[in-house]
């Protein structure tokens, strides 16, 4: 694919992040690039003032950096700021930051050169993959850490995996055939500053939940069909009445999965109940407003993915610099922490269809906890209970990151967004749904129906059960 500085689509992203597609820079981003990058170089040549390209940074913006110290300035800000903590990113995750952070840079608003972003395509065509710890970004002056770990694998020094192998950061380079760059003045500022890392970790979580909307409502379906429920709920003419696209979504797709159901037809007549429970009836709307959040999500992120949010800015058609505040991650923070909320909220409704099934008292007369013995054999009775603490877990994790705030910087940096807390609590909830839309699932293996995941080919063991389940 050719980056040109336009909206990347989260399927785009996975699409280099995880199946690793060939990423190039087109020709007029690269003349936008050198434009932006003459501004710079003229600023220099006559000595004049700009925050960022010749004085320190955030509290220290008023200190003058002299001429033959401004490379020197952006290796120790790219050093200084490479203090990440924990487990590193997986290695699609930094894929979809690298790409993301070029695909910025060739809006030619960050006075970078060429070479920088040509770096960091061929660092993500030899695969070559920083070693960045997930924890220590705030999301303002954007993933300032995490940022800073992929800078410095680009000038050869920390750490990065080559071909999956951990190696020093040189080595990575030099067994892909690349050799390190030497940052000049402002480009270490400008890899630095920017939400790539909350938007490669949100993203990809991001994609995963979409995925999962489709799923829960295959399971929610399974679970109508053995409680012996009615899809009457789903009618078209009702989702009309209240036109919420999620909503029409995910009641066009339960209709679909539950056309021509004998199971529907052998309860049709002498039922005496008139209606389902809300688990059952409701999962339109309940599973169709996850939909539409995630959608939002979405949205967010493709504007995002086109937006330059280092700073200062450079502006070649006047030759202006100006500072301002792009990098704040509060758009991505806000609706990263929605998609949580949302998710659990999918969750919750699934526990409750699990509960329908395997408890004796609600499960329309199916066997107690699906056990073919009850009594002599526990059926299905803890992994109800193992879909509760999930979901325990996913609501605590649901609180948001995005109302919280410490001042960093000196009281510089006043208001921080704490996106990546954000997208990483995130990443955790989508982990506990993939596993919680797996157990309601599961109850329905003794009808040898067939059961799906989205994970690939997974094993999954409850008990004495261990079933495969299927991408769909």
């Amino acid at each position: 694919m050719q980056l040109n500085g336009g909206p990347l689509p989260l399927s785009v992203i996975g699409a280099v992040a995880l199946e690793g597609t060939h990423v190039e820079v087109s020709p007029p981003a690269r003349l936008r690039v050198l434009a932006s990058r003459k501004v710079i170089e003229d600023i220099i040549a006559r000595n004049a003032v700009v925050y960022g390209v010749n004085t320190g940074f955030g509290k220290l913006a008023d200190v003058r950096i002299e001429p033959d110290e401004l490379r020197e300035l952006q290796l120790n800000l790219v050093r200084s700021h490479a203090c990440g903590i924990g487990n590193p990113l997986s290695e699609p995750e930094v894929r979809a930051m690298m790409l993301l952070r070029a695909n910025v840079l060739v809006l030619g608003l960050s006075g970078v050169r060429f070479e920088i972003i040509e770096m960091l395509c061929q660092m993500l065509n030899h695969r070559v993959c920083p070693v960045i710890p997930e924890k220590g970004s705030v999301g303002a002056s954007g993933d300032l850490a995490s940022l800073a770990h992929l800078a410095l694998s680009m000038i050869g020094e920390g750490a990065s995996f080559f071909q999956g192998q951990r190696v020093e950061g040189r080595e990575a380079l030099r067994l892909a055939g690349l050799e390190p760059v030497l940052l000049e003045a402002k480009e270490g500022l400008a890899l630095l500053n920017g939400t790539q890392g909350m938007h490669a970790v949100g993203g990809l979580s991001i994609l995963r939940a979409q995925r999962l909307t489709h799923v829960a409502d295959v399971a929610g379906a399974m679970s109508l069909e053995a409680l012996k429920g009615t899809p009457a709920a789903f009618d078209p003419r009702l989702q009309e009445a209240r036109p919420h696209l999620g909503q029409k979504a995910a009641a066009n797709h339960l209709l679909s999965l539950l056309q021509s159901s004998e199971i529907r037809e052998s309860h049709r007549k002498d039922d005496p109940r008139v209606q389902d429970a809300y688990s059952l009836r409701c999962m339109p709307q309940v599973h169709g407003a996850v939909r539409g959040a995630l959608s939002h999500c979405a949205d967010v992120l493709l504007i995002e993915s086109a937006s330059a949010t280092d700073n200062p800015l450079v502006f070649a058609e006047t030759g202006e610099v100006i500072s301002g505040g792009n990098f704040h991650g509060a758009p991505l923070a806000l609706v990263l922490d929605y998609a949580a909320i949302a998710l659990t909220d999918l969750m919750s409704i699934s526990e409750r269809r699990i509960d329908r099934l395997v408890n004796p008292d609600l499960n329309e007369g199916l066997p107690a906890f699906l056990a073919r013995n009850p009594g002599k054999q526990s059926g299905f009775m803890i992994a109800h209970v193992a879909a509760v603490s999930l979901l325990n877990e996913a609501k605590v994790l649901a609180h948001p990151a995005s109302i919280d705030n410490v001042p960093t910087s000196g009281g510089k940096e006043d208001h921080v967004s704490l996106g990546m807390t954000s997208a990483l609590k995130l990443r955790t909830i989508v982990d506990l749904a993939e596993n919680h839309a797996t157990l309601e699932r599961a109850r329905h293996s003794h009808g040898n129906m067939i059961l799906l995941s989205t994970r690939g080919w997974n094993v999954v063991d409850t008990g004495r059960m261990s079933e495969h389940f299927r991408l769909i």
